[in-house]
């Protein structure tokens, strides 16, 4: 599209301006770079291209990191004797009516072959109580960790959107209805109330994003229901009531796409608070099912570890979630200063 004579160029939208500004920010593009790793992790934790045999018994049991090296040989107790070697079997044929067979049974055993599998003396991020290896553990740990924040978030965000949506344009009875449904929610502790809808859906993925989801959406709702407030009175909307725009157009047609960046915004934040939810569940086992393996419940495990001085497990799973949690806040605060120039002093 040109510009018209005497015009000058065209301006650049809202999105083009946010990813500009978005562009110029290089922490926000490192801790971007950083979570596409984490997604691309992710992706190759669900396809089973990395993770997907974090339950088989790799190395011996509390097997240290590579770079520690091999525990070191447990030598033996001073004054006992050596084990004995097998004796030759002895004829009882004259007191057992079984003992001739013996001499073939054990001549058959001594035929077969027995495979047995070497189990690794280190491995790379070491291992647990089972020998499996904390490496796998955590690279799965993150699909089920991130997926859970990433689509608790989703739900949370979907319904504050639609309740404060209504709540915010259409005001009345519609409005006072969910502004006491937002006060109940509200007046209970958030931890409490995530524990109580807990004990109640059980364990697993979907329990938890469903318990998190239903109750995290009270401040997206607030922020959502101001804005829809703001803009309901604005002439766009108004001419949009005019040419004769239903309700519901008016709300998710032109109003939703303009306060869409808070929407945003809050997701992302609500990714990074559900997670550390998620963690805590698994730790207390209200969390994921005990078939599956989060950073959470990696934390549940390494605890009684860490009392032997087994340190790799834990250090594992907080490092893969701290840099995660760094990286996605970081993200969340770019974002933030893009789509909304004014937090920075950018407009007016």
């Amino acid at each position: 599209m040109s510009a018209l004579p005497g015009m000058g160029t065209t301006s650049e939208g809202v999105w083009a301006l946010a990813a500009r500004r978005l562009r110029g920010d290089r922490v926000g593009m490192t801790a971007i770079a950083v979570v596409l790793l984490y997604a691309l992790l992710v992706l190759a934790a669900v396809t089973g291209l990395a993770g997907a045999h974090w339950q088989q018994e790799r190395g011996v049991s509390y097997a240290p990191p590579t770079l520690l090296g091999p525990a070191p040989q447990a030598l033996p107790m001073p004054g006992l004797p050596a084990p004995a070697a097998s004796a030759p079997l002895l004829d009882l044929s004259s007191v057992d009516p079984l003992a001739p067979r013996y001499r073939e049974w054990d001549e058959a055993t001594a035929r077969q072959s027995v495979e047995t599998t070497q189990l690794a003396e280190t491995l790379p991020l070491g291992g647990d109580r089972l020998g499996r290896s904390v490496l796998d553990k955590a690279i799965k740990g993150s699909q089920i960790s991130i997926l859970v924040g990433v689509l608790a978030a989703v739900v949370a965000a979907a319904i504050g959107t639609v309740l404060g949506a209504l709540a915010g344009f259409l005001g009345g009875r519609v409005g006072d209805l969910l502004e006491w449904v937002y006060n109940v929610f509200t007046s209970i502790p958030g931890i409490l109330l995530i524990f109580a809808f807990a004990a109640v859906a059980g364990r697993g993925v979907t329990s938890v994003v469903l318990i998190l989801g239903l109750t995290g959406w009270t401040g997206i709702y607030r922020l959502v229901r101001a804005e829809f407030m703001k803009h309901a009175a604005r002439d766009y909307v108004r001419a949009a009531e005019a040419i004769g725009a239903s309700p519901g157009q008016r709300m998710f047609r032109h109003i939703l796409p303009n306060v869409s960046h808070v929407v945003l915004v809050q997701l992302s934040i609500h990714v990074v608070g559900f997670i550390k939810y998620e963690v805590i569940l698994s730790y207390l086992g209200l969390g994921v099912s005990v078939d599956q393996v989060s950073w959470g419940t990696m934390l549940a495990e390494a605890q009684s570890e860490l009392i032997l001085g087994y340190w790799w497990q834990i250090a594992t799973a907080t490092t893969f979630m701290a840099v995660f949690v760094t990286a996605f806040s970081l993200m969340t605060d770019a974002l933030r200063d893009a789509l909304d120039p004014k937090l920075r002093g950018l407009e007016g």
